[in-house]
C-alpha cells in the first residue's frame, strides 16, 4: 500500500509499506496491503512501518489515520 505520514510542516515519510503498526486510542492496532477503508484516532507512541528497505520507526504524538483504496494517510501534530 502507498503510506503518507504528513504533519502541517512537512512530508515525514511516503513510501510502499506491507504493514504499519499504529498506537491507536483504544490500544495498539496494524493494517496490511489492502486493508478495508478505515478511519482512526491515534493517540502518543511510536508508528511502526514495514517497508521493502526495513523496518522504520515514527514517534508521533497524536493523529488520524485514513485507510482507503489501498492508501493510508497518517496526518499527525
Amino acid at each position: 500500500m502507498l503510506l503518507e505520514i504528513l504533519t502541517p510542516e512537512k512530508d515525514i515519510f511516503t513510501g510502499e509499506a506491507s504493514l504499519v503498526q499504529l498506537p491507536g486510542v483504544d490500544g495498539l492496532f496494524a493494517i496490511l496491503d489492502k486493508h478495508a477503508p478505515m478511519i482512526a484516532a491515534l493517540k502518543q507512541g511510536t508508528v511502526r512501518v514495514e517497508t521493502p528497505g526495513g523496518t522504520k520507526y515514527f514517534d508521533i504524538t497524536g493523529g488520524v489515520l485514513e485507510v482507503k483504496k489501498n492508501k493510508a494517510l497518517i496526518l499527525v501534530e
